[in-house]
């Protein structure tokens, strides 16, 4: 009896040697906030889809170091200030995250930033274009255009170019529709252009033809329409509706392939500024991660997909970098500096990316050229590739 007693505690002993001593496997969080709910929940599912893609890749080829796997957790947040704020207090006090791909509007980024600031985590937004955004603390980044660069190159676009010289703008009362036109109206004017009317409304609006009746009075050569793909597309149709023949200017935020679901044939023609598609000079990338994006989900990424995607990718080299520096133990507990992982994103330079080459200025912007496309039977064209040197507006060719 006592022998098989002690074979007995002797076998449970090496069970429980052998459960302690196995590898215990470690993750790192990266948090996404965006709105995955509500009339904006394309966007937030368009660019947590190619987060996904991003650490599902990484995680392929053994995740950080060959040990540490990554997870995305995503939060909606509604594209609510008061939403975003709760989501971040859960990603980083419940979830723990490294970093942060998000939020998409600049309203919420605004509100969240300081708090990352605070924790010492990187957020990096794909879409959030309010100039004020990357002032706001040297965690926090931006790999899209800002409201600011992309409507001045726009703006001069527009006159230069397309040559009009009247100009009316229907814009939304938020950070980032409001932006936008008054960086369009400061640039188009000081290059001698003239806004002929500005009216606005709130996001989620449904009837804007009061604003179109005041703008129409005008006799603009074209209207401009900074927002989201909801609210443009009811501009469109209630524009057709009252007679009003014009042509139309947008920016980054109609770069969403909704926009044709939810306005049909009224997008074509309508001419925007967005980060550009770089393949032609040179830029492979991005077709392949297009082409794996739609056999995963089906449909096609839009422009803020294309800069997640990056996002998370310039996350997670941070992250092996920091890991390949940090100690034995630091490694093996997943314990990352924060400020190191702060310092090789402030420190990139001419990242390849599927959006382009990125590289971040010193208030944490990133550089990058701007594109001019037009919306054509379900398909964003191309016109140009253009950027502003020396105050002049200069074509980027191959």
């Amino acid at each position: 009896m006592i022998r098989k007693l002690t074979y007995s505690f002797f076998c449970i002993f090496l069970v429980l040697l052998l459960v302690s001593c196995k590898k215990q496997e470690v993750t790192l969080n990266i948090g996404f906030s965006g709105p995955m709910t509500g009339d904006s929940a394309n966007y937030g599912k368009l660019m947590s889809q190619a987060v996904q893609i991003a650490i599902d890749e990484r995680n392929e080829l053994g995740g950080i170091g060959g040990q540490i796997k990554l997870r995305m957790i995503a939060e909606d947040d509604e594209g609510k200030v008061d939403k975003a704020n709760l989501a971040i207090e859960k990603l980083i006090n419940v979830d723990h995250i490294v970093g942060l791909v998000g939020a998409v509007f600049s309203s919420c980024s605004l509100a969240i930033a300081p708090k990352c600031e605070q924790a010492q985590v990187v957020m990096i937004s794909p879409s959030s274009t309010h100039k004020l955004l990357t002032s706001l603390g040297k965690y926090i980044f931006r790999n899209v255009l800002s409201d600011e660069s992309q409507a001045k190159v726009f703006a001069k676009y527009v006159k230069e170019k397309l040559g009009y010289s009247k100009i009316a703008i229907l814009n939304l009362k938020n950070d980032y529709s409001q932006g936008l036109a008054d960086d369009f109206k400061t640039q188009f004017e000081s290059d001698g252009g003239k806004i002929i009317a500005m009216e606005s409304g709130l996001q989620g609006d449904k009837d804007f033809k009061t604003q179109l009746t005041k703008l129409w009075a005008k006799q603009p050569e074209a209207i401009f329409i900074p927002g989201y793909v909801n609210e443009m597309a009811q501009i469109l149709q209630q524009a057709k509706d009252m007679g009003i023949k014009t042509h139309w200017l947008a920016a980054d935020g109609f770069s969403n392939p909704e926009i044709f679901d939810l306005a049909g044939d009224l997008a074509n023609g309508v001419i925007f500024s967005n980060s550009p598609d770089e393949s032609s000079l040179g830029n492979a990338k991005k077709k392949e991660f297009e082409a794996k994006y739609l056999k995963r989900f089906k449909q096609k990424p839009d422009s803020f997909s294309l800069n997640s995607y990056d996002a998370a990718n310039i996350l997670m080299d941070a992250m092996q970098f920091v890991y390949n520096e940090a100690s034995p133990d630091d490694q093996r507990s997943a314990n990352l500096n924060p400020a190191k992982i702060r310092n090789y994103v402030a420190d990139l330079e001419d990242y390849q990316g599927v959006s382009g080459k990125i590289t971040f200025l010193s208030n944490r912007d990133v550089l990058k050229n701007v594109g001019i496309f037009q919306a054509d039977h379900k398909e964003f064209v191309q016109q140009g590739i253009y950027l502003i040197k020396d105050g002049q507006l200069l074509e980027v060719v191959e």
